[in-house]
């Protein structure tokens, strides 16, 4: 893996409001970062500090060791793809025209005799093949969502930054979405991907950043961040993290019914002995 991305001490203040307060994060080529954070922990601050449409107030953001805002927005926009949480389209566009806006990078060079493919390729990595003459606002919010990551496929940057891109999406697209996102890092390309979905996290991340009140609370591989402990403190709700009865990898679980006011330490609770020899 070698380094794309590197942020330092970025700090990012509104009014009197931290919303991020000295992050540091590498981003490297090959891998996908997945954030996480209970909500307000500064999660979109920081991918938009990543994506260059931020500048901290304190702190540096170099990609491949240039200031970031120092990149020519054309240059930029071929460097990183962004899908944010909500994606408004404000005319009735075709779902093919909207994904095709995402070659606009490309214009005038010679990747632009590639368009078509792209775009059809994109479309199929985001299954709305189907949708591609249907206008943008009359699909459901998941096939806008899926619309909106092939437009950011079809964009081809080395970096692709995602905000909650399963948020709307049923299990299967869940997943698509995610494994296509892993395919592009095994292909040499970088992900940064912000999830509330734990279980999604544990599954899919290289490694895991966990944010909480803009400071970053735990970072590193998966087993080593995503503990009952950590979770149960961050997330303010006690939270379990245990061995899938079939594959052996982390099953993230909030415990449901909990009172709020009591949080035990998931780690020490003696009700989840028996079950936790069970599924060993």
């Amino acid at each position: 893996m070698s380094g794309l991305l590197q942020v330092r001490g970025a700090t990012v203040r509104v009014d009197a409001t931290m919303l991020l307060d000295a992050v540091d994060v590498d981003v490297h080529l090959g891998e996908v970062l997945v954030v996480v954070g209970p909500n307000g922990a500064g999660k979109s601050t920081l991918l938009s500090v990543l994506a260059g449409d931020t500048r901290p107030d304190e702190g540096s953001v170099t990609l491949d060791g240039a200031p970031v805002e120092a990149v020519r927005p054309a240059e930029l926009a071929r460097h990183r793809g962004v899908l944010l949480q909500e994606n408004q389209v404000s005319f009735p566009f075709r779902v093919v025209d909207v994904v095709r806006m995402g070659r606009a990078p490309w214009r005038g060079t010679d990747a632009e005799d590639r368009d078509d493919d792209v775009v059809a390729g994109a479309l199929d990595d985001a299954d709305v093949t189907h949708l591609a003459a249907r206008r943008y606002p009359t699909l459901s919010g998941g096939e806008k969502s899926r619309a909106s990551y092939a437009r950011v496929l079809a964009q081809e940057p080395r970096l692709l930054l995602l905000d909650e891109p399963t948020a709307a999406l049923d299990v299967r697209h869940q997943e698509r979405v995610l494994a296509r996102a892993r395919a592009h890092a095994r292909a040499g390309g970088a992900v940064v991907v912000v999830l509330h979905d734990l279980a999604l996290a544990a599954a899919w991340a290289d490694r895991v950043l966990v944010l909480a009140g803009g400071r970053v609370a735990a970072h590193g591989a998966p087993a080593d961040v995503l503990t009952g402990a950590l979770l149960t403190d961050v997330y303010d709700h006690p939270v379990d993290v245990l061995p899938h009865p079939v594959t052996g990898a982390l099953l993230v679980l909030p415990r449901h019914g909990a009172a709020p006011d009591v949080v035990p330490e998931p780690d020490h609770d003696p009700t989840l002995q028996p079950l936790a020899e069970d599924l060993a």
